[in-house]
């Protein structure tokens, strides 16, 4: 993967500053909450860049993310986050604004530059917290993919949110949460012209990929899912997550 084969992205790598310098305090002062467990954190690719496709329980699931990845992570995060003190330190460390609602080239086009650096870009392809069962699924991860030729590792959020909780709702303190990280996967790098068909049918293997890789962090940890958010608490239905192919970035 050249520069030349990727399109235009942005002019420039989103903050590492406090991205690097926070990690592993934090993951210290996470760990005085809950027992994290992250499972083959040896199937993220020491170099070169990679992209991270999640499930979504919990409020927390970003945070631990970005903390607990054998990499720093570079997180596509809801543009409703960047507000104040909040929001600077977001920019700060490096995540990426996100309209879920609309088709956002930024967001894609900063995700292009951390690939193309050779970073890791962090995705989490149903929009928005649920039950982390992948029902929803937008095509932003299998799109830059398929731009890039970058591999896909798979991440399945555990023990995020509670049984039954509300989408705010935290684990109890001393709940374990666990962070299992799957087999990667690879698409062909697709040079233009990439057509909305295409795009779709490859976001199609990589959903097949992610939920035969959930389905063994479930059995493998002896663990299931929180199941729906209780009625009246899901987040409106995000429509985003698909660059439209017909105008190259």
């Amino acid at each position: 993967m050249t520069r030349a084969d990727l399109p235009a992205s942005a002019d420039e790598h989103p903050a590492t500053r406090l991205l690097h310098r926070l990690r592993r305090p934090a993951a210290r002062l996470v760990r005085t909450r809950w027992p994290v467990v992250v499972h083959h954190a040896d199937r993220v690719p020491e170099t070169g860049g990679v992209i991270l496709a999640s499930n979504h329980i919990g409020i927390i699931d970003g945070p631990l993310l970005a903390v607990f990845s054998p990499r720093p992570v570079h997180a596509l995060t809801k543009q409703e986050m960047f507000e104040g003190r909040l929001g600077r330190f977001l920019r700060a460390s490096g995540q990426i604004p996100l309209d879920r609602f609309h088709a956002d080239p930024g967001a894609i086009r900063s995700c292009l530059r951390v690939v193309r650096d050779g970073g890791v870009a962090g995705i989490f392809p149903e929009g928005t917290r649920g039950d982390g069962e992948l029902h929803r699924f937008h095509h932003g991860a299998a799109y830059l993919a398929l731009v890039t030729g970058a591999p896909v590792v798979p991440v399945t959020m555990l023990g995020t949110r509670p049984p039954g909780g509300g989408a705010n709702a935290l684990p109890a303190r001393g709940d374990t949460v666990d962070l299992v990280f799957g087999r990667p996967w690879r698409t062909t790098q697709q040079p233009w012209p990439r057509t909305r068909e295409h795009v779709a049918a490859t976001s199609v293997l990589l959903r097949g990929h992610l939920l035969s890789e959930l389905a063994t962090a479930l059995a493998d940890t002896r663990r299931s899912l929180p199941g729906p958010l209780p009625a009246g608490q899901s987040e409106d239905d995000p429509d985003t997550g698909l660059v439209e192919p017909s105008r190259e970035l």
